[in-house]
């Protein structure tokens, strides 16, 4: 598809989304000729250790492995918090940093990256105010690198045909719907304990933002203002975060979305999550419905021994977001949306770097801009308004916040 350039990849962090997505998608890359070295740099080695030793990775890519920082046989117990700076020093330049960390610390390790003329790709939300993606987006243009937003639900068949249908103008136009995310409740006891405390994150922009910013995906309409209520709970660490959020985001056009979010889907519950999409639309004398059931793909299970979540013989399969299967070759290859997000920021990476004057550069980043499927900071910084917004309103109890777009910046306003 590109030239025969490949690209480094440096992975910061090493947690859950690492395993079960980032890891597989560029290892299958690596072997496809498109990605050169992989790097994990994480603050500990016991992540690191986790992915190398996985036998779902193993399973899938026998013969691969990455570079670890700090080295896999460093003791556990000691912590590099400010490697990744090290790392990054170090790599050519032009090369990926793909950010996989907790939400506050997404902008110093996307200027760190932007200061060493690499291009970055980053898990959403990009960062927690404007102001960053403000600054994130002149740097980014200045050097022709690339900065883009992993939000993997717009590469999902349904999302792409949704989109193409609104434009079309086969439902009308959106004037309500509702959402819903909601993660295990097994994550209370992962690494969130340590950062997905009250004053850093929220379900709301933590994984509702993927609804909000999909309405806007497939309607063009952007959001205008949100109110959010938290339901803090405390985690068994003792740290407390809100568990549970529900929200309202109204759009330009004055429809509404309705979303609630938490971290209390039942470990025993037969899906991975619980999640899904319905708006409702007017037209000519009509109206229109789309719904997406995103936790029920039309796969169930009932097995003799659970693969690997304890509690569970009964499953819900999402063969649609990734999934790990045969093929003609080595291992497994991943398959689903999940993959192809991943796959196509990597392309944009490599087509840039097929490009050698920064005018050609310029060209195919505005083009990325413009077309509008992948996040970039140009073409999805309403997601950064809004999260901002919610961030506000969450810890007022549940106070509007509204975007003023007509002013240069955009600004928020309470009410």
């Amino acid at each position: 598809m590109v030239g025969v350039k490949k690209v480094d990849v440096l992975i910061i962090g090493g947690g859950m989304i690492v395993h079960d997505q980032i890891l597989p998608s560029l290892y299958h890359l690596q072997r496809l000729g498109q990605v050169g070295r992989i790097l994990i740099c994480a603050r500990h080695s016991t992540p690191l250790k986790n992915l190398a030793e996985s036998p779902f990775i193993k399973e899938a890519f026998p013969n691969q492995s990455f570079e670890a920082f700090p080295p896999l046989k460093t003791p556990e117990n000691e912590y590099y918090p400010e490697l990744y700076k090290e790392v990054i020093k170090k790599l050519s330049p032009r090369q990926c940093i793909f950010i996989a960390l907790p939400d506050n610390l997404h902008y110093p390790a996307i200027m760190e990256a932007l200061s060493n003329n690499q291009h970055v790709i980053c898990v959403k939300p990009l960062v927690q105010s404007y102001a960053q993606l403000a600054e994130i987006e002149k740097i980014a243009k200045s050097k022709g690198l690339f900065v883009g937003v992993e939000y993997h639900k717009r590469f999902d068949i349904r999302a792409l045909l949704a989109r193409r249908n609104y434009k079309a103008g086969l439902f009308g136009e959106f004037v309500i719907g509702e959402a819903k995310m909601i993660e295990p409740y097994y994550y209370r006891h992962s690494n969130f304990q340590n950062w997905f405390t009250c004053d850093i994150s929220d379900p709301f922009t933590y994984v509702g933002c993927h609804y909000v910013d999909l309405v806007t995906f497939i309607t063009g309409l952007k959001p205008v203002s949100v109110s959010v209520v938290g339901i803090k709970k405390n985690f068994p660490n003792g740290k407390e975060g809100y568990m549970w959020s529900q929200g309202r985001v109204v759009y330009e056009n004055g429809g509404i979305l309705s979303l609630i979010n938490g971290l209390g889907y039942p470990d025993i519950g037969g899906g991975s999550n619980q999640q899904g999409l319905e708006m409702f639309f007017e037209g000519k004398d009509c109206t229109a419905t789309l719904r997406h059931d995103d936790q029920f793909r039309g796969v169930t299970y009932a097995l003799r021994e659970d693969l690997g979540e304890p509690k569970k013989k009964f499953y819900l399969v999402n063969t649609d977001y990734f999934r790990m299967v045969p093929w003609n070759g080595e291992g497994l290859k991943p398959v689903g949306y999940g993959y192809t997000s991943i796959e196509e920021l990597i392309n944009v990476v490599l087509r840039l770097e097929n490009c050698s004057e920064l005018e050609a550069q310029l060209n195919l980043l505005n083009e990325i801009d413009r077309n509008g499927i992948i996040a970039t900071p140009t073409n999805s910084y309403y997601n950064e308004l809004i999260n901002e917004c919610a961030r506000k309103s969450i810890a007022s109890g549940g106070k509007i916040y509204q975007v003023d777009y007509a002013s240069e910046p955009p600004k928020i306003i309470e009410g």
